[in-house]
């Protein structure tokens, strides 16, 4: 069993010194989607984002904010836009009437034929698939242009989710929109099964429009000897599973097994055209690639647990690949070797986006990385138990696709006494404070 935090040591071939300031970066200016939708651009702080401001009273936004030029990829830099005029009181009850009971059953039910067949699933993407079994997809250059969002890890975070969830509904994109969740559904989070639920509820309610990639803690998910198991820590929506089964939960065994199978058939990994790839941790280490280069198997289980589970190191050149742990890192040196190698395969990728190392700001752009950049994402509203330090709330992030660049971030700006409403800061017991 594998300890997030401690992933496994490894010694760098090559590493720089820290770079100055953040490993984060912005681009030069952010706009903050104000009352009613209406944008007021304000110059960026020299940190990954300006500190969060006391949120003004909810009103809806009527319109997105327009885009701001989009910084060159070559100064990995990244469009960041601020919203705080949700509708958090629509955003409330939405968490406070999660999936449960008969829809929660439906759902679960639905799903499940969905899966019994075999068939297509119905998520988006799906048609360029090479077949059943492909994992590592890549899209097309006759993708028809239109909206893609990307949602990074949840772990159990429904407060988070619904207001991306309306953040993208009121920002346009239509039917033919799409939804990119980059996997960690659960684990860490009070609300796993809602989380987990609800985002099933919006492949049904939506076919072709959500696909869900395999996270490293929903792939870690198992079941054997009449009990859910889970190879990676933390790991409390397996103890979850284990309870309500044993105090005889309606649906709960259900799900378990529906969330086991679902994600042995997900995705792990997007090939976009314009050379953007999308997964939930990494690449193919470079101890994989002349077997790669040869093989041009983008299927091989090795090829796609890399996906899953390796790590970026935001300064080192090139990290050594340590198959005692699956959580290896990565370096620029190795991502630029991976892009030379992907594009020599017919499929081009000179930047990616992911989640699965959790950052304070909720957003990352290694300074180091410019020549190939990586945009690190986590859609996560307040301090998981696992992280020691920073503010209790935090800001989630969501990102929109542009063409020929790094993912545009947004900043969900969630009123802190929401955040505290939901999801109360747990309570030191040797100082009877919040942590």
């Amino acid at each position: 069993m594998e300890n997030e935090e401690h992933p496994g040591a490894e010694e760098s071939t090559s590493a720089d010194a820290p770079a100055e300031g953040s490993d984060a970066v912005t681009a030069p200016t952010v706009e903050t989607e104000g009352i009613g939708g209406q944008p007021d651009v304000a110059p960026a702080a020299d940190s990954a984002a300006a500190p969060a401001a006391d949120p003004p009273p909810p009103a809806p936004d009527s319109s997105p904010p327009p885009a701001a030029p989009v910084a060159s990829a070559e100064t990995a830099s990244v469009n960041v836009l601020e919203v705080r005029s949700l509708d958090w009181n629509a955003v409330r009850a939405a968490v406070a009437n999660p999936p449960s009971g008969e829809r929660a059953e439906r759902i679960i039910a639905a799903m499940e034929e969905r899966l019994a067949g075999g068939g297509p699933l119905g998520t988006a993407f799906e048609e360029y698939a090479a077949g059943p079994d492909d994992q590592a997809i890549q899209i097309g250059d006759d993708w028809p242009l239109g909206e893609v969002w990307f949602v990074g890890d949840v772990h159990g975070d429904l407060l988070a989710l619904e207001a991306a969830l309306q953040h993208v509904d009121r920002s346009g994109g239509g039917a033919d929109a799409r939804i990119v969740f980059l996997g960690d559904l659960f684990d860490d989070g009070v609300h796993a099964a809602e989380v987990v639920l609800r985002i099933f509820e919006l492949m049904l309610q939506g076919p072709m429009r959500v696909v869900v990639l395999a996270g490293n803690h929903d792939e870690a998910l198992s079941y054997g000897q009449g009990r859910f198991q889970s190879s990676v820590l933390p790991s409390d929506f397996t103890g979850w599973l284990n309870e309500q089964c044993a105090a005889g939960h309606p649906w709960a065994e259900r799900l378990g097994k529906l969330i086991i199978r679902f994600f042995r058939r997900a995705p792990r990994a997007l090939f976009f055209p314009d050379g953007l790839l999308v997964a939930h941790a990494g690449i193919p280490h470079t101890d994989l690639h002349p077997e790669l280069a040869e093989s041009g198997n983008w299927n091989d289980p090795r090829v796609l647990t890399d996906f899953v589970w390796l790590r970026a190191h935001p300064r080192a050149r090139k990290r050594i690949p340590n198959r005692t742990t699956r959580g290896s890192e990565f370096g620029r040196e190795d991502f630029a070797a991976f892009c030379e190698l992907a594009t020599r395969l017919g499929r081009p990728v000179g930047r990616m986006l992911r989640g699965h190392d959790h950052v304070e700001e909720r957003f990352a752009v290694f300074p180091a990385w410019a020549a190939h950049p990586v945009l690190t994402i986590n859609t996560l509203s307040h301090r998981l138990p696992r992280e020691v330090f920073g503010p209790y709330e935090r800001v989630p992030v969501v990102a929109r696709w542009v063409r020929g660049e790094l993912p545009e971030v947004r900043r969900l700006f969630i009123p802190p006494e929401l955040v505290r409403e939901v999801y109360p800061e747990p309570v030191d017991a040797s100082t009877g404070e919040g942590g």
